[in-house]
C-alpha cells in the first residue's frame, strides 16, 4: 500500500471519527464446540496515539510503520486504530476488536531486560467514544480474563510498546485457566517461535461468534455479555498467520480455538482450519493483497 493511499485511508477514518464525536456532542451537549469441518460450506455471515483520536495528518514515520504492518492488506476498514507497533479494527457494538494485526520479527519478540510486563497496567482506550468503551470494571468478578489479542510478548522491544498492548481495546473476555493462561498462551508462544525460521511474521487475531445447533434443530448464535458496558464474550478466537521467508516465499497457518477450557494434551494442529472458513465466519478477507496462489503452503500442506 502506497504512503499516499495509506494517508487517504487514515484521513478518511479521521473524518468519520471526528464527525461522529462532533455529532454526539451536539446531540447531547463451558462452550460446545461446533464441527469446524463443516464451516467451508457456510454462507458468508453476514500515530496515532492510543489515547487520542486518529490524527488527520499522520507522521511519515507512523505511516511507514503502518504500511509495514499492513503490507498484505487490511481485513476490513471499520473503526481503525493504529498504535506504534500494531493496528486494530474496533467493534463498537461488542466493545472488542474485530481484528488486531501485528508484524512480528525476531527482534520484536526477543526478551529484553529493560522491559517488564508486570509494570504495565490495563487501561481504557480513551480514543474510543465513552458509549462504546470497555472498562476494567466490566471484567471485575466476571470470571473472565482480560485476554490480549496482540500479545504483549510480541512487542518486547521497549516498555512503551508492551504498555500499549494493555489498552482494553486490545482485550477480549477469555476463560482464564485452561485457555488464556494455557492453550491460547501456547499458540501465542508458537507464533513467536516462527520468527526463528522466518524473517517476518504477520499475524491477524480476533474473536468469533459461531452458531451451534440447539435442541429444536435450529442454529443459534449465543454469547454472554459482561459488565455495565455489555462487553461481548466471544465463543471462539482465531489467528491467521503469514510467514515471509528470506527468499520471499510465503506460508500461511490459520487456527480457531473455542473460548473454553482446553486439555493440555490437545495439539495445536487440531485447531487448524482452512483460512476461508474463518473469513466466512468473521466476514473478513485476510492478506487480500497477496494472491493465494503465491502462498506455497497453507497449514503445512502445499497450496
Amino acid at each position: 500500500m502506497s504512503t499516499l493511499k495509506l494517508k487517504k485511508l487514515v484521513v478518511l477514518g479521521s473524518i468519520g471519527v471526528t464527525s461522529f464525536i462532533a455529532g454526539s456532542y451536539f446531540e447531547r451537549k463451558s462452550v460446545d464446540t461446533p464441527n469446524l469441518k463443516n464451516y467451508p460450506a457456510l454462507p458468508i455471515f453476514g500515530t496515532v496515539s492510543a489515547a487520542a483520536p486518529v490524527s488527520p495528518v499522520p507522521s511519515e514515520t507512523n505511516v511507514s510503520r503502518i504500511s509495514q504492518i499492513m503490507k498484505y492488506g487490511f481485513p476490513g476498514l471499520d473503526n481503525i486504530r493504529s498504535f506504534d507497533n500494531y493496528v486494530l479494527s474496533y467493534d463498537k457494538r461488542n466493545r472488542v476488536a474485530h481484528w488486531v494485526f501485528e508484524h512480528i520479527t525476531r527482534e520484536s519478540a526477543k526478551p529484553n531486560e529493560g522491559v517488564d510486563r508486570s509494570l504495565s497496567e490495563f487501561k481504557p482506550d480513551e480514543s474510543i467514544h465513552p458509549y462504546f468503551r470497555s472498562q476494567n470494571s466490566d471484567y471485575l468478578k466476571s470470571g473472565y480474563d482480560r485476554g490480549h489479542l496482540a500479545a504483549a510478548g510480541n512487542h518486547r522491544s521497549s516498555q512503551k510498546l508492551v504498555d500499549q498492548t494493555f489498552y482494553l481495546s486490545n482485550m477480549a473476555p477469555q476463560v482464564g485457566v485452561g485457555f488464556n493462561r494455557d492453550a491460547w498462551c501456547k499458540l501465542e508462544r508458537y507464533v513467536r517461535r516462527l520468527t526463528r525460521t522466518y524473517d517476518n511474521v504477520y499475524c491477524c487475531t480476533g474473536p468469533l461468534y459461531l452458531p451451534r445447533r440447539e435442541a429444536d434443530g435450529k442454529n443459534y448464535i449465543k454469547y454472554e455479555v459482561i459488565g455495565a458496558n455489555h462487553v461481548a464474550v466471544p465463543t471462539h478466537f482465531f489467528k491467521v498467520v503469514v510467514c515471509e521467508a528470506p527468499d520471499g516465499s510465503l506460508v500461511m497457518e490459520s487456527y480457531v480455538m473455542p473460548n473454553q477450557v482446553i486439555k493440555d494434551d490437545v495439539p495445536l494442529a487440531s485447531f487448524q482450519v482452512p483460512p476461508e472458513t474463518i473469513e466466512r465466519a468473521a466476514g473478513l478477507l485476510f492478506f487480500d493483497n497477496v494472491a493465494r496462489s503465491k502462498i506455497s503452503r497453507i497449514n503445512g500442506k502445499k497450496n
